[in-house]
């Protein structure tokens, strides 16, 4: 088995270690036997339906998401029909924002999404920054338990009603900081504010990422060789019981 993954921007959007989890996906694959591709897809780059079997995109600062902005809209439509035929995508704060209606800056400047998730967002004036724990709903057939990460944002991100959240948070800020929701599913893509890289550190959901890529491309069900996971594990466990100090520390900002 092989699979094509689509690194979203990676010059433009790759902060807090968003590229470890492009490394990540593709070692898990490799230490399987499943081989890999990574195709960097940035400014006026085509993209083309059915040539990827993955994607992922990451977080940027506000000046890089308003390049990112203008080429995403050329591309719009074909990332529409990748979510529709249930590709995998997982996007990480920017591009999350960005897969919402729109981001609306402080000044009041509006940046155009692509609106796959039912969403937008709006910034503020709280950096939430911290440690994140979330507790997320298997009620989809998604990740058991629980995932972690590092998020540091000062956008806001409200979803509508029919809009599913990726779960609930239990320690730290997710969407906004105020309804304990973090990131969303449609379909088979996801977005979240998980930092740090959020996939290492959560093996199980980098695994969900590769059985439904596998399952979309090959049209069966895929059962993963299972990895010694004792180190990520490890990891897991340690962003899941560390201090919540600086999360403290900055909501009283």
């Amino acid at each position: 088995m092989n699979l094509n993954i689509a690194h979203l921007y990676p010059n433009l959007l790759n902060i807090y270690g968003d590229r470890g989890n492009i490394i990540c996906l593709k070692n898990r694959c490799q230490w399987r036997g499943i081989k890999v591709k990574v195709t960097s897809v940035s400014i006026n780059d085509k993209l083309i339906t059915n040539s990827h079997d993955l994607y992922f995109g990451g977080g940027g600062q506000d000046r890089q998401q308003m390049i990112v902005a203008d080429d995403l809209q050329k591309k719009k439509k074909t990332l529409k029909q990748e979510a529709d035929r249930g590709v995998p995508m997982l996007t990480v704060c920017g591009t999350y924002q960005l897969f919402g209606h729109y981001f609306k800056a402080e000044d009041g400047t509006k940046i155009p999404g692509i609106s796959i998730f039912d969403a937008y967002t709006i910034a503020s004036h709280q950096r939430k920054i911290g440690n994140i724990v979330v507790n997320v709903n298997d009620q989809w057939s998604m990740v058991n338990g629980q995932i972690v990460g590092f998020e540091n944002h000062s956008g806001n991100t409200f979803l509508s009603n029919v809009t599913l959240p990726l779960g609930k948070v239990l320690k730290g800020f997710g969407n906004n900081g105020k309804d304990k929701t973090e990131g969303a599913i449609y379909k088979n893509v996801f977005g979240s504010y998980l930092h740090g890289p959020l996939l290492p550190k959560n093996p199980h959901f980098a695994d969900l990422l590769i059985k439904k890529a596998l399952e979309v491309k090959y049209k069966k069900k895929i059962t993963l060789k299972p990895l010694d996971d004792t180190l990520e594990w490890q990891a897991h466990k340690t962003a899941a019981t560390k201090s919540s100090r600086f999360s403290v520390f900055f909501s009283s900002l």
